[in-house]
């Protein structure tokens, strides 16, 4: 009795175990061979910008984590609307899911540009009620990523939002 339920289960175990091929009198595991998941094929190369514009290499400047400094990093925009696609970098790395922005318009007259935000309407913060950390990671990087990069000729940045002044 003991000997038929020890084959039994030797049985049963075997059928599990990945089979096996005879070489010399040897036993060697059949080789399992990977799947190789292939990704997507990319439409475009990396290389390649959106459309048909060119790019500019820009300086963006945007706040140190406990809002101290700006910090410069190297990027790419389009050479199209330089000015308006850097504003839209900056606020990209700025959107929160207690605070954000619904869309933005910037225009440059005379030396001075102004970005008008427009928060979103189901945002629980609006801009008014940002902590000055807040202000400083936002006005101050979009500040000073417009003023230094000189061959836009922005001297001075207005913020609104709806048209109106930003207090």
């Amino acid at each position: 009795m003991v000997m038929a339920i020890v084959t039994y289960l030797s049985s049963c175990s075997d059928r599990h175990t990945p089979s096996t091929t005879r070489n010399n009198g040897e036993l060697f595991p059949t080789p399992t061979i990977p799947q190789i998941i292939e990704p997507p094929l990319l439409k475009k190369s990396l290389n390649q910008s959106a459309d048909t514009d060119n790019t500019i290499n820009i300086t963006l400047y945007t706040s140190d984590p406990q809002c101290l400094e700006l910090i410069p990093e190297q990027a790419s925009v389009s050479d199209h609307e330089p000015v308006t696609s850097a504003v839209g970098k900056i606020l990209e790395q700025l959107d929160t899911a207690d605070s954000s922005l619904s869309g933005y318009r910037v225009s440059v007259k005379n030396g001075v540009a102004t970005v008008d935000l427009r928060s979103s309407p189901n945002s629980p913060r609006q801009l008014t009620s940002l902590s000055s950390c807040e202000q400083f990671a936002l006005f101050g990087s979009l500040r000073k990523t417009l003023t230094s990069n000189t061959q836009w000729n922005i001297k001075e940045v207005r913020f609104t939002e709806l048209g109106k002044a930003i207090q």
